[in-house]
């Protein structure tokens, strides 16, 4: 991080605004002006000068000058890339974990390699294959597997014509129980077929005595993906012999068949319930790989041509293509399998969705299941609908401009919580129950809650494990936390306004002293806003709350010009090419802006579709649970839709990249204030509902106590785990007081 001397071309964006010391070290930086305008770019090296620190640091104190001279260096693959993380820096826009385009091969790491080969290679040491994982595969697979081969191998003995078959599944039956550190190799076996064929009634046909063609090495072993080769332990080979209907009439014998017809279509059942089993667990995709490439090759191969046989040390494998071999049934890094660009958690949550909105619509009387079971099945289909939503924005806005990024990210950014609001707040007025609405402001407030001390607590607390102290951007924290100020004001104004200017009503008092002047024990008591005909909400409260949604967006626009156009050198971000000179690669794309817009499209109905399912069932749990609904609303709501983006800000943490994490939470927490709230009040204005910018005690002190410890957190740039550790126990102190507080009225 030394001061490096500006480049032949100067700085485009001329002098900026600000104070001399963000001038002059924006010249030392060379910051540039629009991040949006980067390609991947190679930059050259240069010499810092000598004169340019003590300068700096002599006309200005040495904290201001360190801070500007502390830069941010990324590298991309490819200009796509490059996009992306510049986007992720800017205000407004949603920050993106995953790859956008497909990483090149030579730059994953031999971990990741490993996860993408298949199970066909063979490696001169394996290691022990006594593990947990595949102690694991043998008494959740092995053994039933092994029982059902045999039953299998009798029954195509009883069949006579199948007796081939019989003896491969009997073979088969001893690898499934235990297939670690054995391998399945494709062969040509010289066999006696003139007394099998006189055993089974068949002519005999002549062999071709003719020696087969040497198979070359880089046909041996292939790995998946890498498009490389190994050859397996060399050394001599002995001579094979292929019949004459090898290949062709293999298809036409009888005891083919029988086989197909009787015991292949239950092998393939049982490994296809093996794989699915194996893929939903994660861990073991080792073995869903090897129960599809055992039914889509293994069990379609003549017997005679599949040879199976454990692997030693000092032994010489057969020639032949290597089918199957595997040491381990369990990897944990198959967290970061992807299929498609997909994490291959969306990838198995994507069924859940099918699943609820079938039950969800076909079951409408509740015959099969409860309405807590679809409440927690539409809630559970928001989480992967929410990562689709968001790799689909950031996809379209890597591949796009600057002004079509913006419109995307304003207009699907908040998709996911306005649409199970605005269900609740329809269902709501169409029931005439009040409870709606407190619920969604127990989410609004929750989400906010969350955002400002949950979200930057818990990537302070995973990120300090592995890095003992971490710094971020402050002034770019700054200026989300003078907005999120701004929000919070304007938010609860309307709230302070009915507090000192409302008339308090209670439900219920008691006598305490029993004297007519003594004091007197209220309960259910609130601010009544109707007091004579409702004047002082409709002539006060209510102009008051159009208003603030008037203001609050038009500073949500002031922040982004602010951050994108004038000042965007203080996020000081540079990006370079990671790659050296001569090896340039063209960006993959995992969605093109075309799939990126349809699967945006059919995520943001189907998000609909299960906001409808969640406020549907929403009703008996609030009604029948001993759980405040203040509660509910600021966990289960607020929380559940954000976990994407809790999981980028953790991830984003463990690179010791915590501005990014911090942001995360505070544009989220911006956006509730800014954006959010402001829609459904004009929402209100169209649709009449029970939704008054009017919020309970509880929230306006949980929120803005949130937002005061907040920004004395990150007043000086840096934290630890200690810091993430007081954030999460103050969000779960508050917690604590939702679950324990009473029901709102009217719930």
């Amino acid at each position: 991080d030394v001061p490096k001397i500006p480049d032949s071309r100067g700085d485009s964006d001329g002098p900026r605004r600000g104070s001399l010391c963000d001038r002059h070290c924006a010249a030392i930086n060379n910051v540039q002006g629009d991040l949006g305008d980067l390609g991947c770019h190679l930059h050259r090296p240069r010499v810092p000068p000598a004169t340019s620190t003590p300068g700096c640091c002599q006309q200005h104190s040495e904290e201001v000058c360190e801070s500007c001279v502390v830069k941010t260096t990324l590298t991309a693959e490819n200009a796509v890339e490059a996009n992306k993380l510049s986007n992720n820096y800017k205000f407004g826009f949603k920050k993106w974990k995953s790859h956008v385009t497909a990483r090149p091969w030579e730059d994953r790491s031999e971990i990741v390699k490993e996860l993408y080969s298949d199970l066909n290679v063979v490696r001169g040491s394996g290691g022990s294959t006594l593990t947990c994982g595949n102690v694991l595969y043998l008494l959740l697979f092995g053994w039933w597997l092994l029982l059902l081969y045999v039953l299998v191998a009798a029954v195509m003995f009883i069949t006579i014509i199948g007796a081939p078959y019989g003896r491969l599944c009997w073979d088969l039956a001893g690898y499934f129980l235990w297939p670690f550190g054995k391998v399945i190799q494709k062969v040509e076996v010289r066999v006696p077929w003139e007394s099998l064929w006189g055993v089974l009634g068949v002519p005999y046909a002549p062999l071709d005595l003719s020696p087969l063609p040497q198979v070359p090495k880089s046909h041996q072993v292939r790995e998946a993906g890498a498009g490389e080769s190994s050859a397996l332990l060399g050394g001599p080979t002995p001579r094979r012999w292929r019949p004459q209907w090898a290949g062709t009439g293999y298809w036409h014998r009888a005891g083919t068949a029988v086989w197909l017809c009787l015991a292949y279509p239950v092998l393939a059942l049982a490994h296809g319930l093996v794989c699915v089993t194996a893929w939903l667990l994660i861990v073991l995709i080792p073995v869903a790989k090897l129960s599809a490439r055992a039914t889509s090759r293994v069990l379609l191969l003549p017997p005679e041509r599949v040879l199976i046989r454990r692997l030693r040390m000092t032994e010489v494998p057969l020639e032949g293509e290597v089918i199957l071999c595997c040491y381990h049934a369990a990897n944990p890094y198959y967290y970061k399998y992807s299929v498609d660009g997909i994490n291959v958690f969306a990838v198995n949550l994507l069924p859940l969705v099918l699943v609820t909105l079938v039950l969800g619509y076909a079951d409408s009387p509740n015959h099969l299941t409860g309405s807590a079971v679809k409440f927690t099945l539409a809630l559970l289909s928001i989480m992967p609908l929410s990562y689709y939503i968001g790799m689909a924005i950031a996809s379209i806005s890597a591949q796009s401009n600057f002004a079509v990024g913006a419109v995307v990210n304003a207009t699907f950014g908040s998709i996911t919580e306005l649409t199970f609001y605005i269900t609740a707040l329809i269902k709501g007025s169409r029931e005439g129950n009040r409870c709606y609405a407190e619920v969604v402001k127990s989410a609004l407030t929750g989400t906010l809650v969350g955002c400002v001390l949950f979200v930057p607590g818990l990537c302070m607390v995973i990120g300090g494990i592995r890095h003992q102290e971490q710094r971020f951007n402050s002034r770019s924290a700054g200026v989300s936390s003078a907005l999120l100020f701004l929000s919070v004001g304007g938010v609860f104004a309307p709230t302070l306004f009915s507090k000192v200017y409302g008339k308090l009503v209670c439900g219920e008092c008691h006598n305490v002293t029993q004297n007519p002047l003594g004091h007197y024990l209220c309960h259910n008591c609130h601010f009544d806003l109707m007091d004579n005909n409702g004047t002082l909400y409709y002539s006060h409260v209510q102009p008051l709350v159009y208003t603030v949604s008037i203001l609050l967006p038009a500073a949500y626009l002031i922040g982004l010009f602010f951050t994108l156009k004038t000042h965007t050198h203080i996020y000081d971000i540079h990006i370079s090419d990671c790659h050296m000179p001569g090896h340039h690669h063209s960006a993959v794309v995992h969605w093109s802006r075309w799939r990126a817009l349809v699967i945006l499209l059919l995520s943001t109905l189907c998000m609909s579709a299960c906001a409808d399912l969640a406020t549907e069932h929403i009703s008996p749990i609030l009604t029948n649970s001993t759980i405040s609904q203040y509660f509910i609303g600021v966990t289960v709501l607020a929380m559940v839709p954000e976990l994407p983006e809790i999981v980028n800000g953790i991830q984003f943490a463990l690179q010791n990249n915590l501005s990014l994490s911090i942001e995360i939470g505070n544009c989220i927490a911006v956006q509730v204030c800014m954006l959010q709230i402001p829609i459904l009040v004009l929402f209100t204005i169209f649709y009449p509902t029970n939704f008054t910018l009017v919020f309970s005690d509880l929230h306006v002190y949980a929120s803005m106590f949130s937002v005061v410890l907040m920004n004395y957190i990150f007043m000086d740039g840096k934290c630890d785990y200690f810091q993430g550790t007081v954030l999460v126990m103050v969000y779960f102190i508050l917690l604590a007081v939702y679950f324990f507080a009473p029901s709102p009225s009217g719930c």
